[in-house]
């Protein structure tokens, strides 16, 4: 890996006795920790990271921030939040390196947001430089409405869409976020390889899909390893065979670096020496 290579998106969970699952989420997941997170990054050679809040500790962001907080600067965050967060709780998590806002989509994670709480964080967002990450099922890239399109923030669509390697790069849904891309506004994740697979290990049919929109966009992708991997219901992957794809995603060194380095640093504001 590049020196300064970012996992942009990776969770930590619990441990539960320190921070509690939500009592209304979807599923539980095994305890994650940062001290886990932080090996494998060890392992891996990555430098920097971004903690996504996940659906199951909903918008009780302390575990996130806490791993950011041990980081030392290295890692930033993407919070959840709820109706209950006023101008001072923004301020709380931008001080702890919190720079988006997670909105879920998909629909076996739980209810979408109500459209006026969605605007009125979004207005929070372009005020204190943050962007939006969506979480969203392939079916519903094409039918996005208008508002989200024309969002005053940067947006970033989790995991290639979530679309299915075996629909086909003529598939509706892909065609739709290719479309998207030419959004100047618009950023993508080209991880969730073993997501997007129907043929499964070594999730090399997902390929072709991130090798396009590296392609579409080469300076708004980011890659992350998705580790602890929640809710895969087959085909658990090995994180150090997610980076081997990396190669295979962008064949082209200055590809890689745009994709590992120069758009998370800029996108989360990572200094040269991985500082705030």
């Amino acid at each position: 890996m590049p020196a300064g290579a970012c996992d942009a998106h990776c969770h930590v969970f619990g441990p539960a006795w320190k921070f509690p699952y939500a009592a209304d989420r979807a599923y539980t997941p095994p305890d994650a920790p940062k001290e886990t997170l932080a090996a494998m990054h060890r392992f891996l050679d990555v430098s920097r990271a971004v903690i996504v809040q996940a659906s199951c500790h909903d918008a009780d962001n302390r575990a996130t921030l806490d791993a950011i907080r041990a980081s030392e600067g290295r890692n930033r965050g993407v919070a959840i939040v709820d109706e209950s967060f006023d101008d001072r709780a923004f301020r709380a998590l931008h001080d702890g390196g919190i720079r988006g806002v997670r909105f879920n989509f998909v629909r076996h994670l739980g209810s979408r947001p109500e459209p006026k709480f969605f605007q009125h964080t979004i207005a929070r967002l372009k005020a204190l430089g943050w962007h939006l990450v969506l979480h969203l099922d392939a079916k519903d890239i094409a039918e996005l409405p208008p508002a989200i399109r024309a969002v005053p923030v940067p947006f970033v669509i989790d995991h290639i869409g979530r679309v299915k390697a075996g629909d086909g790069l003529g598939q509706p849904a892909f065609k739709a976020l290719l479309e998207l891309m030419k959004l100047e506004t618009a950023w993508v994740k080209v991880c969730g390889s073993e997501r997007v697979s129907t043929a499964g290990p070594p999730f090399t049919d997902a390929i072709p899909f991130a090798q396009a929109l590296v392609k579409a966009a080469p300076d708004r992708v980011l890659w992350g390893t998705d580790w602890p991997h929640p809710n895969i219901a087959k085909h658990m992957p090995n994180d150090g065979d997610l980076v081997d794809l990396v190669p295979l995603i962008a064949p082209d060194e200055t590809q890689r670096r745009k994709l590992l380095v120069e758009n998370p640093a800029r996108l989360y504001g990572f200094s040269d020496a991985g500082q705030a």
